[in-house]
């Protein structure tokens, strides 16, 4: 009887979901951790965390900027199918349309208790565009695209927080830690996402002064900060960690640390400004589909399922978290939820052979407002990547449009406004000819060889050219309905005065005009120009 009764249990704890905690850096470049080769930045917590999971040498962000990446990870699908192609909040082309499902939906569905804690820039604005409002139970942080790490302000389910003087990414970590102690019964699933090491660049003093000893010399001023905010990160995660085993859920937790883009690589003149720093020999930047731009560090940890230091080398997509984390839950999809387009890839971590993913397609394309077929575009297969690069034109922000409200939302409380429905398009852009890379003999994509294998970029650019035309019809569709229910929502609501919004904020000196003189509404267009 006590035998059937032990084997009675043991089955219901090996069917048991797990909680989930997927972590999302933020700008964090492939050569920034010392797994990656990294030999200055201390990350002890994140190195261990790799030692007793898995560690993935080929995995690869959805876009090679913030909101369209995070859109990726969040739905599992392409983010141009989600609406999200760029970052610009208040022309909303950083939403996700309301009739795709999140990652929230998702594990709500399956019974978890949900919550995303730090930055979410997939929606501001708009209250119906929010964490809490698109599947998580909780939202703590900022719907911005950026936040101060000591003047911060966090909304909680719209209530605001105001700064207490704790570092951010330690607030972030602290609010995740009492989710895991006061845990109700159910598993959770936790979208945690740090804005560290994203700009402004800020860091606790005397982690800087001992990275200003280390590296300064070679690096400078700014680079030593952005390695104490990873060293400050990797500490808070280090935390969280703790409390997992400290609550007795660690081997019952499925841990993915990932980053959504690579890093900013500025070389400045001014050794002190430039951000250029160790990047693995990958080439490009943050919001290029070269490698550096979207190949970025991974990592997965579930004791007693995933084996301790197996190392991937099979490309994986941003897309594939979603469809590997809920398959674990063996729930049903929620209901109107739409087809992935990653894939579930939990035999790969396993150590498990996945044939089928070695014909597989991982198609990017970035560029500014209108996606452009062939501007910052590439498709790999295999060992070849097919590479078209950014148009200058499609490339260029509206700083003065765009930033006022960036800017704002740094240091102030989230506020409500229309959409700027004013997208950009390039119709006369003209596409260069496509570069191919073999990225086995040439991860540093130094070295063009399309004209050795013309019948390789025939094939790739068809595919290519194939996933563009589904993907930019779905992108078009999410336009309208993101569109639409902007005009629903202020259709019977006063909009904000803009001279006194952005006042302080106007960037008087990137155009021709006087602010002693002139109107603001006169020269800077936005939401204001238009009925």
């Amino acid at each position: 009887m006590r035998l059937a009764l032990l084997v009675i249990l043991c089955a219901v704890t090996s069917t048991a979901a797990p909680n989930v905690l997927f972590v999302l850096i933020d700008d964090l470049g492939y050569g920034d951790l010392r797994a990656y080769g990294n030999p200055y930045v201390d990350t002890p917590n994140i190195d261990s965390l790799i030692r007793g999971g898995v560690l993935l040498t080929h995995h690869y962000a959805p876009s090679p900027l913030c909101a369209p990446a995070r859109a990726g990870f969040l739905t599992g699908r392409y983010n141009h199918r989600t609406g999200a192609v760029d970052v610009s909040s208040n022309r909303g082309i950083d939403r996700i349309a309301s009739s795709e499902k999140t990652f929230g939906d998702y594990f709500r569905h399956a019974g978890y208790s949900t919550a995303l804690i730090g930055k979410w820039h997939n929606g501001l604005y708009n209250a119906d565009v929010l964490p809490h409002r698109r599947g998580f139970d909780l939202f703590v942080g900022f719907p911005n695209g950026a936040q101060d790490y000591w003047r911060w302000n966090l909304m909680r389910n719209g209530v605001y927080d105001k700064s207490d003087g704790r570092y951010l990414p330690d607030v972030f970590s602290d609010e995740t830690i009492r989710i895991i102690r006061e845990r109700d019964g159910r598993p959770f699933a936790i979208f945690l996402a740090h804005n560290a090491i994203h700009d402004p660049f800020q860091a606790p003093r005397e982690l800087i002064e001992k990275y200003e000893d280390r590296v300064g010399s070679r690096y400078g001023q700014t680079v030593a900060t952005i390695y104490a905010m990873i060293e400050a990160l990797d500490a808070s995660l280090g935390r969280v960690f703790s409390a997992l085993k400290r609550e007795g859920v660690w081997d019952e937790t499925i841990i993915v640390v990932t980053s959504d883009n690579g890093a900013i690589l500025n070389k400045r003149s001014d050794l002190d400004a430039s951000t250029y720093r160790f990047h693995a020999g990958l080439s490009g930047n943050k919001g290029e589909v070269l490698e550096q731009g979207i190949r970025v560090p991974a990592a997965a940890s579930w004791p007693g399922t995933l084996p301790a230091g197996l190392v991937v080398d099979t490309p994986v997509h941003g897309c594939d978290w979603l469809p590997t984390l809920f398959h674990a839950t063996a729930a049903g999809p929620p209901p109107e939820a739409r087809p992935f387009d990653g894939r579930n890839v939990m035999s790969l971590l396993r150590g498990e052979e996945m044939p089928e993913l070695s014909d597989r397609i991982l198609p990017f394309q970035k560029n500014r407002y209108t996606p452009v077929r062939h501007s910052d575009a590439a498709i790999r297969k295999g060992r070849w990547k097919l590479y078209w690069p950014g148009l200058e034109p499609t490339m260029a922000k509206d700083g003065p449009r765009d930033n006022p409200s960036y800017r704002r939302g740094i240091t102030h409380k989230h506020w409500e406004m229309p959409l700027d429905p004013d997208i950009p398009d390039f119709p006369d852009a003209r596409a260069e000819p496509p570069k191919l890379f073999d990225l086995i003999r040439d991860p540093g994509e130094t070295t063009d060889v399309s004209t050795m294998h013309p019948e390789v970029v025939r094939d790739l650019k068809q595919r290519y050219d194939a996933w563009f035309d589904d993907v930019i019809t779905d992108w078009r569709q999410a336009r309208r309905l993101i569109r639409e229910a902007d005009r629903r929502y202020w259709r019977d609501r006063e909009p904000p005065d803009p001279r006194v919004l952005f006042r302080g904020f106007w960037l008087w000196d990137q155009i021709d005009a006087a602010p002693a003189e002139d109107d603001p509404l006169e020269v800077f267009p936005g939401y204001w120009s238009y009925e």
